[in-house]
């Protein structure tokens, strides 16, 4: 993966550099080569034009001393006039013609006859001067032709003034080569400029790019790439981690839906099985009740009996308790497997509190406990099902009871928000299993047949459909306390 990974980054960055060099560099260069090319051009034109101006200044120069001395007849001063040429510039040579283009005198190399031409016509009809490359004497020449006037104005001959035609070609050579060199010279900065400006702006953040989804390619969906470089690779970056946002996002929401479906799965388990539960207690409700009913009343008029002795008595209450345990067992399994069919109401907490402690009394008389209840006058208004919330406090306090030495203390609380029940005891404590084991449905440290483990389950019911909360915890001093928070009735509803 690594291997694939590097090869992945080389390819990339060579991908770039091919397309800065495709798309950027080569167009410069092109178009700096045109420049160049249209450039010498010019050059070049302006090169010729300016050496053709310099064969006419210097005919110009020597037209007129030749023309005064064609007048003159004097051949010697013509000769003179030609022969200073070589003087004044780069010249080859020059000669000078009738207007029949017959050769009156030369120096230099020349046309030795222009009466086979049409320059000689071309002359004497438009009185201007004229241009020409030739070939003499196997060297090519360019001439430039001038008309000779008479002291009358009129066309009288002709002088030519010759030069190489190489010279035209030799400085724009020169030209053209320190051209491309410069040209070649700027192309090599064009591109190492580029493909350094390349890296230093783009290539070194597009690797570093590289090497985050490499990490993320790894398995590390927690790193996110750092949001430098170039505007455009910056927000390439932000897209990358505005995707693995997104994954992480997705894989949080498909963990709560895992873990919702798993809890909506153990209410289905759980409510399966209160179904079954509950089709249970109903018919132990239903073959159990009126049996029990019938010996609890026989076992009570023959208890009315004048005739029966003393320990006939006691084993007519010993019967009457085990009909007792047996009906708070069956009542018990009606109250947790009936369907909660809540009927919320404003209630004072301190009359709900007084009616269960009040029912809990021969009870506690009977087993010899006392109750102590700290609950202060002025508790707010909860709303809530009485008859639940007295069933959950009935059980709290049969636990304590059941659990405590000698004492059970009810301690009433409220703050802004909640009502807070705390029900503490004297016993030994909680046992060491957890929380959630001591909340389950048939759960009970009670030896067999003092309890049915749904005490417990029972409250946390009753807690759960009046949106509060059931907490156990063992007590400093020794003893459990059960901690039971409701919520109170908000201003508008307590009006």
């Amino acid at each position: 993966m690594n291997t694939d990974s590097s090869l992945l980054k080389r390819l990339a960055g060579n991908g770039l550099q091919r397309s800065l060099l495709l798309f950027v560099v080569l167009p410069i260069v092109l178009l700096t080569a045109l420049g160049i090319r249209f450039g010498l051009g010019q050059a070049s034109q302006f090169q010729e034009q300016r050496l053709k101006n310099d064969l006419e200044l210097i005919g110009r120069a020597i037209s007129l001393p030749v023309g005064n001395a064609l007048n003159k007849g004097d051949m010697h001063a013509v000769e003179l006039a030609l022969g200073s040429v070589f003087v004044l510039g780069e010249v080859y040579g020059a000669s000078v013609f009738d207007s029949a283009g017959n050769r009156i005198a030369s120096a230099g190399i020349t046309e030795s006859d222009l009466s086979g031409t049409t320059i000689p016509d071309r002359i004497r009809r438009t009185g201007e001067g004229q241009e020409a490359f030739s070939r003499v004497a196997g060297r090519h020449l360019f001439s430039h032709f001038l008309p000779l006037f008479d002291t009358a104005g009129q066309i009288q001959g002709l002088i030519q003034i010759t030069r190489r035609a190489s010279d035209f070609g030799h400085a724009f050579r020169q030209l053209a080569i320190i051209a491309w060199l410069v040209w070649g010279l700027f192309s090599l900065v064009i591109l190492a400029g580029v493909l350094l400006g390349h890296w230093g702006g783009v290539g070194r953040h597009v690797d570093r790019l590289l090497q985050h989804m490499q990490r993320v390619a790894a398995g590390d969906l927690s790193h996110r790439a750092a949001l430098d470089g170039p505007a455009e690779v910056a927000s390439l970056a932000a897209g990358l981690n505005r995707m693995l946002d997104a994954i992480a996002e997705a894989n949080r929401e498909l963990d709560a839906h895992r873990r919702a479906e798993t809890q909506l799965l153990a209410r289905i388990k759980d409510n399966e099985k209160m179904v079954a539960i509950g089709s249970m207690a109903r018919g132990i409700a239903h073959e159990l009740g009126a049996p029990l009913s019938v010996i609890d009343g026989r076992a009570r008029r023959l208890q009315r009996c004048d005739a029966l002795d003393e320990q006939q008595l006691r084993q007519l209450e010993g019967i009457r308790a085990q009909v007792g345990r047996l009906t708070r067992t069956v009542n018990q399994l009606l109250d947790y497997c009936r369907p909660a069919a809540v009927q919320p109401r404003l209630l004072t907490p301190a009359a709900l509190i007084s009616t269960a402690t009040e029912a809990m009394r021969p009870e506690l008389e009977a087993a010899g406990r006392q109750l102590q209840l700290d609950m202060p006058a002025d508790l707010p208004a909860m709303k809530g099902d009485a008859g639940r919330l007295e069933l959950a406090l009935l059980n709290l306090l049969r636990n304590a009871l059941q659990a405590s030495r000698s004492t059970v203390i009810t301690h009433i609380s409220a703050d802004t928000e909640h009502l807070h029940i705390r029900i503490l005891d004297d016993g030994p404590g909680l046992p060491d299993a957890g929380l959630a084991t001591l909340l389950e449905p048939f759960f009970t440290t009670k030896s067999p047949g003092e309890g049915t483990g749904l005490g417990l389950a029972i409250v946390q019911a009753v807690a759960e459909e009046h949106g509060g909360h059931l907490n156990l915890s063992n007590r400093a001093e020794g003893g459990c306390e059960a901690h039971l928070q409701l919520p109170l009735a908000r201003t508008g509803e307590a009006k």
